[in-house]
């Protein structure tokens, strides 16, 4: 069985998948002058060529782990703009991926525990379950009881983690042209890297430590919100309070109509509110990471991927969600081109881009909205069509919204998973700055190896 520990050494082995991608585009390329020469119709060839290109990519992304896969569950503008049958067993090998993800032996736990806790860190604990409650893609989750008592989640990152990921993003940072294949307009090189440092962030347990604190902070006492205090955090260990509860999959699959609706109104809520209330975005909004406990409130777990957005910004995203709530389509364009969500010398049409707005903003105009499956459906058509018509590629995605993006539209994903109705309008009238009004927001304004304990 091949270990996650194994990584650094199939280093060559994952270079070389994501080397052949730009070498396999090249072939295509050229294959597709080769019929545009015998008559075939120009355009047919570029969707020929895209498909192909699409697909090979999402194929190499979904075989490797690391940098290469977390990317492609990042990249969900990518997959939304990719037809079912290429983007369908993309999504089916990440989830094999996840559910596949090899648990570290027990003698390499507790040698990362030994090497960032001491030889004694057995003492700090009362007891610790060897097999983990939780695996993903950089580390696995323990149950233990802490030595005063209370139960915590030990949080163990791979050894090898942090190298893999960043060796993957340096090969993919060269991909930019085989991503421009797919969305002409977007600036893949500034996205690249803004998703490689926000990476290198998730795997510092240092900063998400302080992120979950600063939430817990901002959220103590909150009636319908509970985020677990961090306990104790050395290098490559983090130490949580455990907590239990039904997790938001489980009411996905389970839950009744009032239970999904209260789930998701306080899921919606916890999302928009978290930079008015503490200056951050909770960064992954997957449903294992949110419980509903018994008293009715919604428990929040890992905040390794977090958005930092001081008022000002906040503002500026709530006064392009409220334009684009509006019929005005110049104003609409213009707030876009400010934003640098369609770059300098990019000319889109304006209806197409009416067009694919007003549904997307629905949710924001109406008393309530019913988020469904059926309509998330509708939404990825308009983005699944890889004619060069489409308005959709030529969309820029800054990179100070590709967290916001990824937390907007997976977030979407979710509500729709819980076939809810909720005033999403309401919510946003009252968490996010500047969509109700032009007011002027004012800004929001340990050394590794040691144990911080709290």
């Amino acid at each position: 069985m091949v270990r996650v520990s194994d990584l650094p050494r199939r280093a060559v082995t994952r270079s070389a998948k994501l080397a052949s991608l730009p070498i396999g585009f090249a072939g295509r390329t050229a294959l597709g002058m080769g019929k545009r020469t015998f008559g075939r119709p120009a355009e047919a060839v570029a969707m020929e060529i895209q498909t192909r290109t699409a697909e090979q990519l999402f194929k190499v992304l979904g075989e490797l782990k690391g940098g290469a896969m977390k990317l492609g569950q990042m990249l969900s503008i990518f997959e939304a703009a990719l037809p079912p049958e290429i983007a369908g067993p993309y999504r089916a090998t990440l989830t094999r991926l996840q559910e596949a993800a090899p648990p570290l032996p027990a003698a390499t736990v507790h040698k990362v525990l030994a090497e960032f806790l001491g030889d004694d860190w057995r003492d700090y604990f009362d007891s610790f379950d060897d097999e983990p409650a939780a695996a993903a893609s950089i580390g696995q989750v323990h149950r233990a009881v802490w030595h005063d008592g209370r139960a915590v989640a030990v949080k163990v990152q791979y050894p090898g983690a942090g190298k893999a990921l960043i060796s993957d993003f340096n090969q993919l940072a060269r991909l930019g042209r085989l991503f421009g294949v797919l969305m002409p307009g977007l600036d893949v090189k500034s996205m690249l890297a803004e998703l490689k440092e926000r990476v290198a962030e998730e795997l510092d347990y240092t900063i998400e430590a302080e992120s979950q604190t600063n939430f817990r902070d901002a959220y103590d006492g909150d009636p319908d919100f509970l985020i677990p205090a961090v306990v104790a955090q050395s290098g490559n260990i983090l130490i949580t309070e455990w907590m239990d509860g039904t997790p938001l999959s489980k009411i996905i699959s389970d839950g009744d109509q009032e239970t999904r609706n209260h789930a998701a109104l306080l899921y919606c809520r916890f999302l928009l509110s978290g930079p008015k209330r503490c200056g951050m975005l909770h960064g992954d909004p997957h449903p294992g990471n949110f419980r509903l406990l018994a008293d009715g409130r919604l428990g929040v777990l890992d905040f390794g991927a977090v958005d930092r957005i001081p008022g000002g910004f906040q503002r500026r995203l709530g006064l392009l969600l409220r334009i684009g709530t509006m019929a005005d389509i110049a104003e609409i364009e213009e707030a876009l081109r400010r934003e640098d969500f369609i770059r300098e010398g990019v000319d889109v049409d304006a209806d197409s881009l009416q067009g694919f707005l007003a549904p997307i903003t629905e949710p924001f105009v109406t008393e309530t909205f019913r988020f469904s499956r059926e309509w998330l459906r509708d939404m990825a058509a308009r983005v699944t069509d890889l004619r060069p018509s489409n308005v959709v590629r030529q969309l820029n995605l800054p990179p100070e919204y590709v967290i916001i993006h990824r937390v907007l539209s997976a977030g979407t994903g979710v509500l729709c998973q819980l076939e809810c109705e909720i005033p999403a309008r309401a919510e946003s009238l009252k968490w996010v700055p500047g969509f109700a009004d032009d007011s002027v927001e004012e800004e929001a304004g340990d050394e590794d190896g040691e144990l911080v304990t709290g």
